[in-house]
C-alpha cells in the first residue's frame, strides 16, 4: 500500500468551509480514481495546517493520480489555501485496519 502525505496551510476565513469541500469537491474525484482506497484529513488544534492523507493500492496508482488529477485538485484548493501543498509520498509498512493489512508491505 502507498500513501501521499499533503501538508496544507489553511486560509483563516475558510476553515469551516474546507471539510465541506473535501467532502464534495475532493472525495468524488478520489473515488474515481482507480487504485484508491481511503483520506484521512487531519487538522491542529490551531485549525491553520492539514494533513491530508490518501491511501493507494499502489505506488503506480497514487503517480497516476498526481499526475492526472491532482492539479485540478489544488486548483480547487486554491480559493482555500496558503502557499503551495507539500506533497510528500510513503510506502505503508503497517496498518490496524483490517481492511487494508493486505496492501501493508512485509517487513521481512
Amino acid at each position: 500500500m502507498y500513501s501521499r502525505h499533503v501538508t496544507l496551510l489553511v486560509k483563516d476565513n475558510w476553515i469551516t468551509e474546507f471539510p465541506r469541500v473535501i467532502e464534495n469537491e475532493i472525495l468524488p474525484l478520489l473515488r474515481r480514481q482507480k487504485g484508491f482506497l481511503d483520506e484521512l484529513v487531519l487538522f491542529t488544534p490551531e485549525k491553520k495546517e492539514a494533513v491530508a492523507i490518501s491511501l493507494w493500492e499502489t505506488k503506480e496508482h497514487a503517480e497516476a493520480y498526481h499526475r492526472d488529477f491532482y492539479p485540478e485538485v489544488t486548483r480547487i484548493l486554491n480559493k482555500y489555501i496558503e502557499g503551495v501543498p507539500l506533497v510528500k509520498p510513503f510506502e505503508v509498512g503497517f496498518t490496524t485496519l483490517p481492511a487494508f493489512k493486505k496492501f501493508a508491505v512485509s517487513a521481512n
